[in-house]
């Protein structure tokens, strides 16, 4: 049996021509820079997020690099994030100027640990730390209770990279009570990746910026097309981070799917953690599986889509060989991420020596198996057979 990581045919298979009506609709209009498409996206997204604005641009990391440019982030700054990441989080930091600052991550839901991050901010003895950038890891929201308490202790603006958790929630008090509140909509603003991998995925690349704060947001729609407001004049050097309308009708069409996938990949992900216990795998300690935990909450219970899996990645001994067994067997998989951010060769030897071990075992110990919605029982039954294979001859 052959498991892909990932298969869009499947998921084409039933929308194709939804999105073929909607890109000769955009093709027909000789709208192909911004217009009505985007601005719808831009509306129901935000809508979608619990925010008033969104911003449509031309990446999840563009998203991150316009976010900081409107905070005016650049030379001599510093940004807390996570080490453990896909490398925009990091890039984007370095592109504006400004240094990555690292906490080390939670062991159980591989984000940022609080705790580790107030250590960090005491021992920044010169507050050049400019703004905190928490990363909802996989699908599942950092602890948000936690790090807008301490983003409020030291008056820090937060940007929540959310490129792989759009709809993921987290309850958190409000001023009217307990609310699930969605990915993106708790810091200053969010950022989304619809890269076509992603939960809500295009038909090549696009981001969003969300945002509850209009000043904010207006400046980063100045900054997307290049400061010019009205065209040809410049109060700011922005760059051509537009979203192109083509994504935005293909992102439209798949919206309204987007719940129901959650709840599928849910679903698959709760199939596995039965098959893991079933096959003893994890009661011999061959398998840890993911766990969807808020650390400073009592319960989860509250949020309906508290892990929307983008990933569903397990720890396991002996990672490189498993990887190699499963796609022998037809089985893909991935690794997210097999290096540490403050372990990249590009941040040269100011950053040698740091050690962060939780995500240094994360990049060594973590593989993601597939968990796309059109999974099959049989494909997910043949996935932990393989690997249950792969401990019984060790």
């Amino acid at each position: 049996m052959k498991v892909p990581l990932l298969d869009l045919q499947a998921q084409l298979a039933y929308l194709k021509d939804e999105l073929t009506t909607a890109v000769i609709r955009v093709l027909e209009s000789t709208r192909y820079i911004q217009g009505p498409e985007v601005e719808a996206l831009e509306k129901e997204v935000a809508e979608y997020s619990g925010v008033a604005h969104g911003i449509g641009v031309s990446s999840g990391t563009d998203a991150l690099l316009a976010s900081l440019m409107a905070l005016g982030i650049g030379n001599g700054d510093k940004v807390l994030t996570t080490p453990y990441s896909f490398f925009a989080t990091m890039g984007v930091v370095l592109r504006v100027g400004a240094r990555p600052v690292f906490a080390d991550i939670d062991p159980v839901t591989y984000n940022i640990d609080p705790k580790k991050m107030i250590e960090v901010l005491e021992a920044d003895e010169d507050r050049r730390i400019r703004a905190i950038i928490p990363v909802h890891l996989y699908g599942q929201c950092a602890d948000m209770k936690a790090i807008m308490a301490i983003a409020e202790q030291f008056q820090l603006p937060v940007i929540e990279d959310a490129a792989q958790a759009i709809g993921a929630e987290y309850p958190l008090a409000t001023a009217q009570g307990m609310k699930n509140l969605r990915a993106g909509s708790m810091g200053l603003c969010g950022c989304f990746s619809f890269f076509p991998s992603k939960n809500l995925g295009g038909i090549g690349d696009g981001g969003m910026v969300v945002s509850k704060d209009h000043e904010f947001a207006q400046r980063v729609n100045l900054l997307r097309n290049h400061g010019a407001h009205p065209k040809y004049y410049h109060s700011l050097v922005g760059g051509n981070f537009r979203l192109d309308p083509i994504q935005a009708a293909a992102l439209r069409v798949k919206l309204p799917y987007l719940d129901g996938w959650h709840a599928k990949r849910v679903d698959n992900a709760q199939r596995y953690d039965r098959l893991f216990h079933q096959a003893g795998l994890v009661e011999q300690g061959h398998v840890e599986p993911p766990t969807a935990v808020y650390r400073s909450l009592d319960s989860t219970s509250a949020a309906s889509h508290y892990h929307i899996y983008n990933q569903y990645v397990i720890r396991v001994s002996d990672r490189d060989a498993l990887r190699d067994w499963l796609l022998a067997n037809d089985i893909g998989c991935e690794i997210y991420y097999p290096v540490a951010l403050h372990q990249q060769k590009c941040l040269g030897p100011d950053y040698h020596g740091i050690s962060l071990p939780e995500a240094e075992k994360a990049a060594a110990q973590t593989l993601a198996l597939p968990i796309y919605p059109e999974l099959t029982t049989e494909m997910q039954e043949y996935v932990v057979s393989t690997i249950a294979g792969f401990f019984a001859k060790k």
